[in-house]
């Protein structure tokens, strides 16, 4: 009778967790547990970092968008709602390149 060990698929999860480590500092990147721990941090950052970032750049576009309203004497409120009424569908990602890279056009569409 032999006795069945996990021995292969246990080596290849920790080469395959040492890998996701490599750059890690100490034991950080060598000692099994304190990898596992690591990453697991890690990957609760990154997933929060998305959540961030999609934040970010809405504000960003949203102060994009106010600066160049204000440059036209407008509140980034009834611009907003003035798109709005006039059933100008654009979101504030497009709204925050045209203000920037397009000024004259941004004009145009924020006085109709």
């Amino acid at each position: 009778m032999v006795r069945v060990t996990n021995w292969l698929r246990r080596q290849r999860r920790h080469a395959a967790f040492r890998k996701a480590a490599k750059g890690f500092s100490q034991g950080r990147s060598s000692v099994y547990k304190q990898i596992r721990l690591a990453l697991v941090k890690q990957w609760q950052h990154a997933y929060r970092g998305r959540k961030e970032k999609k934040r970010d750049f809405r504000s960003l576009w949203i102060e994009r968008i106010s600066a160049a309203t204000r440059s036209l004497g407008l509140s980034y409120a009834s611009c907003m709602g003035n798109l709005r009424q006039n059933n100008i569908i654009l979101n504030r990602k497009v709204l925050a390149i045209i203000a920037v890279r397009f000024p004259s056009v941004f004009s145009q569409i924020v006085s109709r």
